[in-house]
């Protein structure tokens, strides 16, 4: 066969490989795939396997897995702006400030394909949120203050930021299962991502409210910091405990009975299927992000199924 009739056979070979398009030396080119969170936190270290899994899997993925240090929406901005000039393919992101991030949202969204995860922003034009039902597992961390204070008592809130998604949905989740009982919202407690700060509340909480009886952690960090601050002011014991995520000082409180409770999500499934679905969706099959919404569910880890949790989470981070 001449050449020149080999020529337009190599572009349709090339044209048809998964994913479309072709490398340097002809060979199939790889998406390039972001994956941006909304503060540096342990509960990402799973994430970030999660999306080197997804990557071995697919072959011919490369994932930039972005981290704003200082949990501020600016920062991230500026994330994502840097990828965007570096042209990836798709950015998955964690909402910080769905109030005020929607405009700039919509404007990551046409130049390319959007999702959001752990914490969303439906109201921008994102393809797809993969994460938490976050009014959900408000309801299950609400169950969990209910049966550590079975006969009531009052509770203090501690979070971030209430303008982000994932903290005001497990406020309201909490608020939802509370609703009748003898459990008492003192308040709510910002920390702006400072973890410093974030003990100082609990300390500062523990001196003007001394009938308080359960303090409750939204976000992965809180669990640490409110443990933290038991300890140092000598209330370990005294005062309950409930919070979210898996940070190891979190699943070490559970497993000495310092933490009644934590609601665990998947963060390492928030990775994997993030890149896998963007894959899928970017080389054709757009039923991999259908729905709008793709729930991954929460778990309840108390001392009794806090040692097989654990397990499991080391096997993720291949330890």
């Amino acid at each position: 066969m001449k050449i020149k009739n080999l020529i337009p056979i190599a572009v349709a070979l090339c044209a048809a490989l998964v994913l479309g398009g072709c490398g340097p030396g002809g060979g199939p080119k790889k998406l390039k795939l972001a994956f941006v969170v909304n503060n540096a936190s342990d509960f990402w270290k799973h994430a970030r396997a999660g999306t080197e899994a997804a990557a071995k899997e697919l072959g011919n993925v490369e994932v930039d897995f972005r981290i704003p240090s200082s949990g501020q929406a600016a920062e991230q901005r500026q994330v994502i702006d840097d990828l965007l000039a570096k042209g990836v393919d798709g950015i998955a992101v964690s909402v910080i400030d769905r109030t005020n991030q929607i405009e700039f949202l919509n404007k990551v969204a046409g130049q390319t394909l959007l999702i959001t995860h752990d914490s969303d922003a439906s109201e921008s034009k994102r393809v797809c949120y993969i994460g938490t039902d976050n009014t959900a597992a408000g309801v299950e961390a609400g169950k969990l203050i209910k049966e550590v204070l079975p006969s009531g008592g009052k509770i203090m809130i501690f979070v971030g930021t209430l303008d982000a998604a994932n903290a005001s949905e497990r406020f309201a989740g909490i608020k939802k299962e509370l609703a009748g009982s003898k459990v008492e919202i003192i308040d709510v407690r910002t920390d702006e991502t400072d973890r410093a700060r974030a003990q100082k509340n609990v300390e500062d909480t523990l001196v003007k409210y001394s009938d308080v009886a359960c303090l409750v952690g939204l976000w992965s960090y809180n669990g640490p910091a409110i443990l933290n601050g038991v300890k140092s002011s000598g209330k370990a014991g005294a005062v309950k405990i409930v919070c979210f995520d898996e940070e190891d000082q979190t699943l070490a409180g559970v497993a000495d009975g310092s933490i009644y409770g934590t609601v665990v999500q998947q963060p390492y499934e928030f990775g994997k299927q993030a890149i896998t679905k963007m894959a899928k969706y970017l080389g054709g099959d757009k039923s991999a992000l259908a729905g709008g919404q793709q729930i991954v569910p929460t778990l309840n880890i108390k001392k009794d199924n806090v040692a097989e949790f654990k397990a499991r989470l080391d096997k993720q981070l291949g330890k």
